[in-house]
């Protein structure tokens, strides 16, 4: 699985971003980590040092929190592997700054830049279409643009793979 694009869902603590960092670390290509996560308060915080204690000191980290497709467009190669964590984070990054010209922009740019990327590209978002509809409006459209989005990259990867309870579900492609 040389150039493929592999899409990892799951809820909070699925155990996906430890999937995806060990499918990253069984390719033996270098690994560009991009980490798509703003730190606002000491939870978060905590979370991110959390990711960072599990990835190896080797690997490249990238912070990107809005121009995701500029980055992969930069670093993506058939001889690196790249990590994207995580989608739904970067999409919630976009929706906060309240303009829907740049999130149209931004996630057109991602879906456009996907679509032609080389190398191992490993993707992570939360599923967070599992439960009730949620009662707020920008919940809502947060749950509606996070379906689209994730219907839209799992047609362009090889494998979708749902993690729960840190078991991994194959849902479209070959297990690796």
């Amino acid at each position: 699985m040389k150039d493929t694009k592999t899409l990892i869902l799951g809820g909070v603590r699925s155990g996906k971003s430890r999937l995806a960092e060990r499918l990253a670390h069984e390719t033996e290509l270098p690994v560009i980590y991009v980490a798509t996560a703003t730190i606002e308060d000491e939870e978060m915080r905590q979370r991110v040092a959390l990711h960072q204690a599990h990835r190896p000191d080797h690997w490249q980290v990238i912070e990107e929190p809005i121009q995701l497709a500029a980055v992969l467009q930069q670093y993506a190669a058939p001889s690196h592997c790249l990590l994207i964590d995580c989608l739904t984070l970067w999409l919630t990054n976009l929706l906060v700054q309240n303009d829907p010209e740049q999130f149209n922009q931004q996630r057109q740019a991602l879906l456009d830049t996907l679509s032609n990327l080389a190398g191992r590209i490993i993707l992570v978002s939360n599923e967070t279409n599992l439960g009730v509809t949620p009662l707020g409006e920008l919940s809502r459209y947060y749950c509606d643009e996070a379906g689209k989005l994730h219907q839209d990259v799992a047609q362009l990867c090889n494998q979708v793979i749902m993690t729960i309870a840190g078991l991994p579900l194959i849902l479209k492609g070959e297990r690796s």
